[in-house]
């Protein structure tokens, strides 16, 4: 009861800091008890703890059921972790794979992303975190008031990956670890909150699927208004 209060009360505030309505969408992030190497099996007990959302829908809300992707957190006092389910059609990779530096355009590829920020006044700065089936990554330090916010990926948040793809299956998975100190300079903390929303773009650029967390109602990935919250909290009994 006492956390529900307390986002009703912080969604209040961004709307009326945002001048617009804000999504109340919460995902949980539960505290694991140390850090881990980014892990992409989704039975480690490291995972099995957290708890799901799913992204299912195109970005004007359309059903998106055949590529519903299950997205898992953690969180630790240094780093902040995401494991993303990714079920496939077909995979549109990028040839000669670099997945020791980033790959600038990364987003033109199969790829899975974090879109998350600390800053509740300023909503249109936040960071971005990429990662395809091949392991390559990329993350941006995004502010929308610039012409170019693709700039950003000049920025190194010293994030980990971890990604494999079953074939067998056909679902792929990807594991991030973003430290904390690229969100903010505070130390985490229980009951800390976020915005965020979470993606994934899928297949050839002929049947190019989009699928979303939460719907941004537009063309683009990039819209803030439209950001769910990420709580982080302790695991329950």
């Amino acid at each position: 009861m006492r956390f529900a209060v307390m986002v009703c009360a912080l969604v209040l505030v961004l709307s009326r800091m945002t001048g617009a309505p804000v999504s109340m969408a919460v995902f949980e992030s539960i505290k694991a008890s140390g850090d881990v190497a980014p892990s992409t099996d989704p039975n480690l007990a490291f995972w099995t703890a957290a708890h799901p959302v799913y992204a299912d829908r195109g970005t004007f809300g359309q059903p998106q059921a055949h590529y519903r992707t299950e997205i898992r957190s953690r969180w630790t006092e240094n780093n902040l972790y995401f494991l993303f389910v990714c079920p496939y059609e077909e995979l549109n990779l990028k040839p000669s794979p670099a997945t020791t530096t980033e790959t600038y355009g990364l987003w033109n590829w199969d790829v899975a992303e974090v879109f998350i920020g600390s800053d509740f006044r300023n909503i249109r700065r936040y960071k971005e975190f990429e990662i395809s089936p091949q392991g390559e990554w990329i993350d941006l330090d995004i502010d929308l008031t610039k012409p170019h916010h693709e700039d950003g990926w000049k920025w190194n948040s010293g994030f980990a990956v971890a990604a494999r793809i079953d074939a067998g299956e056909k679902i792929w998975y990807g594991a991030m670890r973003i430290p904390f100190s690229a969100l903010h300079s505070r130390p985490a903390a229980t009951n800390e909150t976020f915005r965020i929303n979470l993606y994934r773009s899928q297949g050839p650029a002929s049947n190019r699927i989009q699928i979303v967390w939460q719907p941004t109602m537009s063309n683009t990935f990039h819209a803030p208004e439209k950001f769910g919250l990420l709580h982080l909290i302790q695991a329950r009994n």
